[in-house]
């Protein structure tokens, strides 16, 4: 009875269907299905059911419908058929196509099913291009942005992945053209620091080498917006924005290599009125009380940077004499900046070093005799016009800037020294009871006394009044700076109680068994004194740095050699070394003029001295910016002592320490990595990278990882005879983290550059494809991504590498990478295991449907 009446119900539900009463057709059957159990009757109504979802656009419980019609019976081809028209409006492409197939595969003449399957195969590759392509994802980024509903989270979230996509030419692009801008100025008005530093950083990628955006990006936001971002008091937040405002002048100076056209020519034909706006902006900021510590060395780092010529056969020093005639006056100013005078500006520990470096490069960029008297005219006049005897402050400051410039162009600074009353100024500040006064007095006289002609003034007029602030003084940074007097004996004597106080001279190793020997035969066995114990030395160290020993130290480096003999450098040396024993302490060292001050004891003096000083410098070239340590020229000058410091006849540490600071300098600019080929460096080098100790092993290879950018460096690995390919492919298959993503960064370049060593590296160890896997499974990211790097570099270079990486388990590798969420972490590794796909697919080695 009941079989009968859900057959009635299917029929009656056929002739809803008809009349296109498509819900009363879908109640018929949802009622006939209560009443049967027939297989066959079920699988007919949930297949009408299916029809009816589609024709109501239903499509998911149209699937749902298919599907349980599919689970009777597997070859229903009107129930395959529906369900992959239901999924194909869900967009669930790949599932369709399989359906569809199945149909096909069952009436192989349906001209329908073969249409549909073209149908779905083009819209699946489309979808993975869509899916895959910058444009997609930067549009997916600006919805969540636009919508005030998302959550902060996804906010947040979103704008860190921007910086990953403005960092990408498509990406940035995109960006700028969908009123990019505008919404990233929105985030900056939120206020909220993380925020603003994504906007920031997106900013800046969408500056980077494209002149015609960034002048239209400084011009949108304004320079003197960027510059208050830059004056507030953070750390981060100043740097950052320093880093968007140099972006903007490098594409501004020339260095967008681009073509530009039309509208984009106009825009980019005249920048220098940009430029100068630039620059007076941060003229300015030196001098403003509103403006962080951190901010005005930033503002300083900036005008070191790109004011002063680059390369000095460049005939045009235009910029920097526009900023000595308009911007002098406020540099001196910062220069003469005394801490405890109540009209200091804010400052850092580094504010007045940076200022002295922009002096000596702006005055080394001079051309000529009338240039160089100009500016020293306006710094006589600065002093000069400070001097007042009813105001000791401005005769403080005016004595403080004297002893800046000393530490900047030093043959302007003794010019200045014979200015009528300079130097009796500094030795009436001596007799002042203020200590602020003796401070900056005493430092003075020390930049002052490394002239003969100088030091014979002091002796006469000022060695009663130094004694007499030893004796008096609690502040040991005054103690400390009273001792450098300009005698040689006296300097010797300094540096030798220097070096004792840091226990810098050599030891010698003790030998348990003939200290066992010297007992029984009752000889007299020197024990180590208590306050020769490292907690001790610590201590001391730990008192002279905070003493200001370096500004000390670095002064008598500069006294004539009549004064300075290479005894006394060597034991400067040592002490320098010492001292720079603590990786904390070098910003310090730097700051004091500490890294400047080594590089003339590295290349002059005894052997040991020279080896102890070139070790110094490698510790502070291993952790400093080298435009801070070494500013100018000097930075070339320290190459030297470290490619000796590669001998197998130095320790292990001072090679160590060496090659750290060869990593570092050889990540700053291709002139530094060509001055280390130069110096042939690189046999030593890769010497090193054949070393059984782990440490030596991995700080060559990140040196080397840095090396290979320069085409000196490749031409070496695209010679012939040679296996310096395969060792670096080799270290890639290392147990070592940081040792794999040093090689794996040499690798990613070489084979980025060179095709033939895309080949190459193939043929080299028939090991090259299990590392090349390990490294794009590995844990780490930074690792993971240089193989996946490697492995799009070999997929673009020919098709029939990529036709060996498809038929390997590589391809299952990018697939499973290239499937994961593009988080801000992962953005970068899952981008180009996309793109080693989508070449893949231009190849036509993968079809859409696996």
């Amino acid at each position: 009875m009941a079989e009968a009446e859900a057959a009635q119900l299917k029929e009656e539900g056929n002739r809803h269907f008809q009349l296109q009463d498509y819900k009363a057709a879908a109640k018929s059957y949802s009622q006939a299905l209560k009443l049967t159990k027939d297989k066959a009757l079920l699988a007919t109504l949930y297949r009408n059911l299916a029809a009816c979802g589609l024709k109501t656009e239903s499509y998911a419980q149209a699937a749902s419908d298919a599907s349980r019609a599919i689970d009777i019976n597997s070859s229903d081809i009107k129930a395959l058929y529906r369900r992959s028209q239901a999924l194909e409006h869900l967009g669930e492409l790949a599932q369709a196509f399989k359906d569809v197939q199945c149909c096909a595969t069952l009436e192989p003449q349906n001209q329908n099913f073969q249409e549909t399957l073209r149908r779905l195969n083009a819209s699946i590759q489309e979808k993975l291009r869509v899916q895959y392509s910058t444009d997609s994802r930067v549009q997916n980024m600006f919805e969540i942005l636009l919508d005030r509903n998302s959550e902060a989270d996804k906010l947040e979230k979103a704008a860190r992945n921007l910086i990953v996509l403005s960092r990408e030419e498509a990406g940035a692009e995109r960006i700028f053209q969908n009123n990019g801008v505008a919404l990233l100025l929105q985030l900056l008005d939120t206020k909220r620091p993380e925020l603003m530093l994504a906007a920031i950083r997106t900013l800046s990628g969408i500056c980077s080498g494209h002149r015609a955006r960034a002048t239209a990006i400084l011009h949108a936001v304004r320079i003197d917006r960027i510059c208050s971002l830059m004056a507030v008091e953070n750390e981060e937040l100043p740097l950052t924005v320093c880093n968007l405002l140099q972006a903007i002048i490098d594409a501004l100076s020339g260095e967008d290599k681009r073509e530009h056209r039309g509208t984009e020519e106009a825009l980019v034909l005249d920048t220098k009125k940009d430029r100068k706006q630039i620059t007076n902006h941060l003229l300015d900021m030196l001098v403003s009380k509103k403006v962080s510590g951190q901010g005005r060395d930033q503002a300083l780092n900036l005008l070191s940077k790109n004011v002063p010529r680059k390369d000095l056969a460049i005939h045009d020093n235009s910029h920097t004499i526009y900023v000595v005639d308009n911007g002098l006056r406020k540099i001196l100013k910062v220069v003469g900046q005394v801490p405890d005078l109540p009209s200091c500006l804010p400052l850092t520990d580094n504010t007045r070093m940076l200022a002295s470096i922009l002096i000596n490069k702006l005055y080394d960029d001079l051309r000529c005799d009338p240039e160089r008297d100009n500016f020293r005219k306006i710094c006589e006049e600065y002093i000069t016009g400070k001097f007042d005897p009813q105001d000791m402050d401005k005769n403080v400051i005016a004595i403080q800037t004297v002893s800046g410039i000393l530490q900047g162009p030093f043959d302007l600074g003794n010019q200045l020294l014979g200015l009528k009353g300079v130097m009796e100024m500094m030795v009436a500040l001596c007799s002042s009871e203020r200590e602020t006064d003796q401070l900056v007095a005493v430092e003075a006289l020390i930049h002052a006394s490394t002239k003969l002609s100088r030091a014979t003034f002091i002796i006469t007029n000022g060695v009663s009044l130094l004694k007499n602030i030893y004796k008096t003084t609690q502040n040991e940074k005054i103690k400390i700076r009273t001792l450098v007097t300009p005698d040689k004996t006296i300097l010797y004597s300094v540096a030798t109680t220097l070096v004792n106080c840091t226990n810098s001279y050599d030891v010698k190793e003790v030998i348990p068994e003939l200290v066992q020997l010297a007992k029984f035969s009752k000889q007299h066995v020197p024990e180590e004194h208590p306050k020769d114990k490292k907690d001790f030395v610590d201590k001391r160290v730990n008192r002279l740095l905070k003493a200001g020993v370096i500004s000390a130290l670095a002064c008598m480096v500069k006294a004539d050699n009549a004064i300075l003999t290479d005894q006394t450098k060597e034991l400067l040396a040592r002490v320098f070394l010492a001292l720079c024993d603590n990786p904390k302490d070098r910003g310090t060292i730097v700051a004091q003029g500490g890294g400047k001050a080594l590089i003339p004891l590295a290349l002059e003096g005894t052997d040991v001295g020279k080896v102890k000083a070139a070790h110094a410098l490698a510790k502070i070239a291993a952790v400093s910016n080298p435009d801070i340590a070494f500013p100018g020229e000097r930075v070339y000058e320290v190459v030297r002592p470290l490619v000796r410091l590669l001998d197998t006849q130095r320790d292990g540490l001072q090679n160590y320490e060496a090659l750290l600071g060869l990593t570092n300098l050889s990540a700053r600019s291709d002139k530094l990595r060509q001055k280390i080929f130069k110096e042939k460096a690189l046999p030593d080098i890769e010497n090193y990278m054949f070393e059984n100790h782990d440490q030596l092993r991995q700080a060559a290879t990140e040196c080397m990882c840095n090396m290979v950018v320069s085409k000196e460096v490749q031409e070496r690995f695209l010679a012939d005879g040679n296996d310096r390919l395969k060792l670096v492919v080799l270290l890639c298959g290392e147990d070592d983290d940081k040792l794999q993503n040093a090689a794996a960064g040499a690798l990613a370049m070489l084979t980025a550059a060179h095709k033939k060593l895309c080949f190459k590296m193939t043929q080299v160890t028939t090991q090259w494809l299990e590392i090349l896997q390990r490294l794009c499974l590995h844990d780490r990211l930074s690792v993971q991504h240089r193989g996946l790097v490697i492995a799009y570099n070999l997929v673009a270079a020919d098709a029939e590498l990529a036709k060996k990486l498809v038929e390997s388990e590589l391809m299952e590798i990018l697939t499973v990478v290239g499937k994961q969420e593009p988080d801000e972490k992962r953005a970068a590794v899952v981008q180009t295991a996309r793109e080693c796909l989508i070449k893949c697919i231009d190849y036509g080695f993968i079809k859409p449907v696996s």
